[in-house]
C-alpha cells in the first residue's frame, strides 16, 4: 500500500467519523429541542415523548436544520414563541449535544 493509499484511507475514515458525529449530534439536539417544545406546548408523558420522537424521526434521511426549525417554530407560533427563540434554543441544544457526546454521555 502506498503512502497515497494510506492518506486516502485516513481521509475516508475521518469523513465517516465526522458524519457519524454530525448525525448523533443532530439527533440528540433535535430530541432536546423536541422535549423543550413539547413542554412549551403543554404536552406531558407519552404525548411529549411522541412529539420529541417525531421531531427526531420525521423525514430523517432528508431532514435539514431548516426543516426542524420550520416545524418546531410553526408548532410554537400559536404559543407566542418566535422563530428566533426556537433557533436560539436549537443552537444551545446543538452545543449541549456535542458536549454530551464528546463526554461519552
Amino acid at each position: 500500500m502506498t503512502t497515497f493509499d494510506k492518506r486516502e484511507q485516513g481521509f475516508e475514515a475521518k469523513f465517516i467519523h465526522d458524519e457519524e458525529l454530525r448525525f448523533k449530534v443532530m439527533a440528540r439536539a433535535n430530541k432536546l429541542l423536541g422535549n423543550w417544545a413539547a413542554a412549551q406546548l403543554g404536552l406531558a408523558g407519552e404525548q411529549a415523548t411522541a412529539y420529541a420522537n417525531d421531531v427526531v424521526t420525521t423525514h430523517l434521511e432528508t431532514q435539514t436544520i431548516d426543516d426542524v426549525l420550520q416545524k418546531v417554530a410553526g408548532d410554537l407560533a400559536a404559543k407566542g414563541v418566535s422563530r428566533k427563540q426556537v433557533a436560539d434554543r436549537m443552537q444551545e441544544y446543538t452545543q449541549a449535544a456535542l458536549a454530551q457526546i464528546e463526554a461519552g454521555k
